[in-house]
């Protein structure tokens, strides 16, 4: 069977990638680009293991084919960083141990980012909200929610670019 030739921006760089037609972004990000940071933890959009930003948007990599791709700007966890700097939500979890197992970290770090994005003195009330989508099965979210506004308080104050 013949791929479809698809040519986007993922996390500032200009890619083409050979997909199928019915082949997830999830899939052609793991399996053909090497980007193992998304996780498939669902495959239904339940969990947000997944998440990346897609053309500004944040959505679940399983339910997006690779084909929709075609054009757009996709940021996925790799993208977080720049160089070697950590982005301020990545040294707040490490900092607040808003971490365990991994599997959902990097979902939860993008909607995170996303939210920030969007609004950059959330409170509480609208961080737990932000992060709905993105399901933790070992940290209970405390952490995570400290250390999500702990970040918004530094990037608020940050000339780096972030």
């Amino acid at each position: 069977m013949v791929g479809l030739m698809v040519s986007a921006t993922i996390n500032r760089d200009a890619v083409e990638f050979l997909c199928q037609p019915d082949e997830t972004l999830l899939d052609v990000l793991r399996d053909r680009l090497g980007l193992t940071g998304a996780k498939e933890g669902c495959g239904t959009g339940d969990c947000g293991a997944c998440s990346v930003i897609f053309d500004n948007r944040l959505v679940c990599s399983c339910l997006v084919l690779g084909a929709e791709a075609e054009g757009k700007v996709i940021e996925t966890i790799e993208g977080m960083v720049q160089g070697h700097k950590l982005h301020p939500l990545q040294q707040k979890f490490l900092e607040h141990g808003a971490l365990q197992c991994g599997i959902c970290t990097p979902g939860i770090l993008i909607a995170a980012k996303d939210l920030l994005t969007r609004n950059s003195t959330p409170t509480e009330e609208e961080v737990r909200f932000g992060l709905a989508g993105n399901l933790c099965r070992c940290t209970g979210y405390d952490k995570i929610v400290r250390a999500v506004l702990d970040a918004a308080s530094v990037m608020k104050d940050d000339s780096h670019g972030f």
